[in-house]
């Protein structure tokens, strides 16, 4: 089956949203002063099912100097609670409006809303989960505060969601839910998009004729741009013309400044802070490289924007970050080991050796950019509307734990297609080639994907089964062969 195949549009047996009212519950919205990536995926999400004709609320925290209530792209943001305060009270005020929604959004930013405790049951939640926090609650709150947050995001979570649907934004983040957080329930794949490049954007303009590095994204503990720091003060003796960029807002940026200035790297990096989009872009324009060096995502989404401008990315083998990435295509993933700085240091000497040469750097700085094309916004709220369609409407389809997907062997795959696409489930992938049509039903039961393929008048010898790769389960397009 060709890599190239598209996915089939969607049919016209879809349930609608249109007229169904839907909140999404968020721990911020993207214009908090702490908004970062699952800000943005949320907003997307509700922005695609108001164009879809949804009514929308979405229900976050309410920051210093913000209205409680108001309306933004045509979804009425609900505002109450702090940092603290936000979980009780947004579980309050769902309770005083729970017959109000037809179905809930409800991402779990370390710790989810619970909001099906006091929802009817007949009202379907979906849990999106961008990653597993375990690690993070030991680091920001210390051993007692850390167990208690995980047993809210581990057991306590796994009972309260146990009768839904969990949306994760990587393969990673979804063997992360069933490994870490051991959830047996239905995990569905739904990555973040990327924008499209326009003219102008990042990748307009020529790289510095010096090596350059640029780390994009918050400066927190977890991203761990000290490390960064640590592997370019050793390159630097002989690298005498490497420069590094850190670009973006966060707690620990004076933090990160105060280390670079002990180091003495005052003339090799500059903290710039958060940035206005075209002179972050301009640093992506001059830069040969990014660089990562957080030690967990749930999916990378600097990764795919730096990709976007023709920026391959040297990070860590870690959750997220191994999905983002396609290593020697987009860029190069490099063991933590019990040396991180060390590799990490290599890992960008052998990346800058190899850009060094111009012809390797364009053919890589294309594929990046055709890596980044293959996750658009669009795609990301289609997919979440698919899932709420399919729990909204009565289930064609048993969900069940697990990917499988298939590849019928015919001559005529257009054909087969219009024949097996009104009986599967809302949440699916279809893609015609010269073997035959791949078909990808996430969070279906395979037996039951067999008995659709039975109806359709299909031989049983024609089919081959196997589960999806990671990247089929972001991109909808088949990767490999049967």
């Amino acid at each position: 089956m060709s890599a190239r195949s598209a996915p089939t549009a969607p049919t016209s047996t879809e349930v609608t949203v249109e007229g169904r009212r839907v909140a999404v519950l968020n721990w911020k919205d993207p214009w908090h002063p702490d908004a970062g990536g699952a800000e943005v995926y949320a907003w997307q999400v509700a922005r695609d099912l108001v164009t879809a004709g949804a009514e929308v609320t979405f229900v976050t925290a309410r920051p210093a100097g913000q209205p409680g209530d108001e309306t933004r792209d045509g979804i009425r943001i609900v505002r109450v609670g702090g940092r603290w305060t936000i979980y009780p009270r947004v579980l309050g005020w769902l309770w005083r409006h729970r017959r109000r929604f037809d179905a809930v959004v409800d991402c779990q930013n370390g710790i989810p809303f619970f909001s099906p405790v006091v929802l009817p049951r007949d009202v379907p939640v979906i849990c999106v989960i961008h990653h597993v926090h375990d690690r993070q609650f030991r680091l920001y709150f210390g051993p007692l505060l850390g167990r208690f947050g995980a047993w809210l995001e581990g057991p306590v979570a796994r009972r309260v969601y146990r009768r839904g649907v969990t949306l994760a934004v990587s393969p990673s983040t979804a063997q992360a839910v069933r490994d870490r957080l051991r959830w047996a329930g239905p995990v569905v794949v739904v990555p973040n998009g990327a924008p499209a490049a326009t003219a102008g954007g990042p990748g307009a303009g020529p790289r510095d004729g010096a090596p350059r590095l640029v780390c994009v994204g918050r400066v927190t503990r977890h991203k761990r741009v000290d490390l960064v720091l640590d592997a370019v003060d050793r390159l630097r003796g002989h690298r005498p013309g490497l420069r590094l960029d850190v670009v973006g807002g966060g707690p620990d940026v004076e933090a990160i400044r105060g280390q670079v200035a002990a180091r003495g790297l005052a003339g090799v990096v500059t903290v710039h802070g958060h940035l206005p989009a075209a002179e972050r872009d301009a640093l992506l324009d001059a830069a040969w490289l990014h660089v990562a060096g957080s030690w967990g995502e749930g999916w990378g989404l600097v990764v795919v924007e730096a990709a976007a401008a023709g920026l391959p990315t040297v990070a860590f083998d870690v959750d997220g970050l191994r999905d983002a990435v396609r290593p020697g295509r987009t860029g190069w993933l490099v063991t933590e080991g019990t040396a991180p700085v060390e590799h990490l240091a290599a890992g960008l000497d052998r990346a800058l050796d190899v850009l060094a040469e111009p012809s390797a750097a364009g053919r890589m700085a294309a594929e990046c950019r055709r890596w980044s094309e293959s996750f658009r916004w669009a795609d990301t709220g289609h997919r979440v509307r698919a899932v709420l369609g399919d729990l909204l409407a009565p289930r064609a389809l048993p969900w069940a734990a697990g990917n499988a997907c298939f590849v019928v062997r015919t001559d005529r795959p257009e054909d087969l297609a219009a024949r097996v696409a009104p009986l599967l489930p809302h949440c699916r992938h279809l893609s015609t080639g010269p073997d035959g049509l791949w078909i990808l039903v996430p969070g279906a039961a395979p037996e039951a994907v067999r008995q659709v393929l039975v109806r359709a008048g299909v031989p049983a010898a024609d089919v081959s089964e196997r589960d999806a790769t990671g990247e089929e389960l972001l991109t909808g397009v088949p990767g490999r062969q049967c």
